[in-house]
């Protein structure tokens, strides 16, 4: 079972640390032919414009989509999630997105980086953890498909930061910055149960 890791900016050497403790063999995905060796792929946190042009100029924008709509597993962290949502509230004009999770999300939602904080959650199937939330989007709404596996309270209200919708998984904060392996390895399992459905 190969991982990549989508490694055009943000936070890859920490997500392939976090996939390599919680036992993956990872492929820095840098190009289509990089993504043709793996089996899923981590979007990982950094500066979501960025990093959509940087799939667009790469060439990986079409084989990803290609890729997510064959039903790769797919795991997306603050950025990353952004990149898999469906809308983007306060997105620039030209931004887009691949539609894999169905949530609309809103850029820094939980304010700027200094607003910054972390907080005990309990995620669903997977166990209690600490979040990390810098600059974090905010899931303002989730479709039917969507499973929700964790949610913070914040300003009064209970929002979704962890989310799946099929092979997809989604988190607002960034589990790679701490040393806790428990959502890699959920998305792992998934890795492994998509595997072998292909194979059934």
């Amino acid at each position: 079972m190969r991982v990549g890791v989508l490694a055009l900016q943000g936070d890859v050497r920490e997500h392939r640390a976090s996939l390599e403790r919680a036992g993956a063999e990872v492929i820095e995905v840098r190009t289509p032919r990089e993504l043709d060796q793996v089996d899923a792929l981590v979007l990982p946190g950094g500066e979501s414009t960025a990093i959509g042009k940087l799939l667009d100029t790469s060439g990986l924008r079409s084989a990803l989509t290609t890729r997510l709509d064959a039903g790769m597993a797919a795991f997306g962290t603050c950025a990353g999630l952004i990149a898999l949502s469906t809308h983007i509230e306060d997105g620039r004009a030209d931004q887009w997105s691949f539609g894999a999770l169905d949530v609309t999300v809103r850029r820094n939602g939980y304010g700027r980086q200094i607003a910054s904080f972390e907080t005990p959650i309990d995620v669903l199937e997977v166990g209690s953890m600490v979040g990390v939330f810098i600059r974090a989007p905010r899931i303002v709404a989730a479709g039917p498909e969507v499973r929700v596996l964790a949610t913070v309270n914040r300003d009064g209200s209970d929002d979704p930061v962890v989310v799946r919708q099929g092979n997809v998984v989604g988190c607002c904060f960034h589990p790679e910055l701490t040393t806790d392996v428990q959502l890699h390895q959920y998305f792992l399992k998934i890795v492994e149960s998509t595997a072998l459905s292909a194979t059934a």
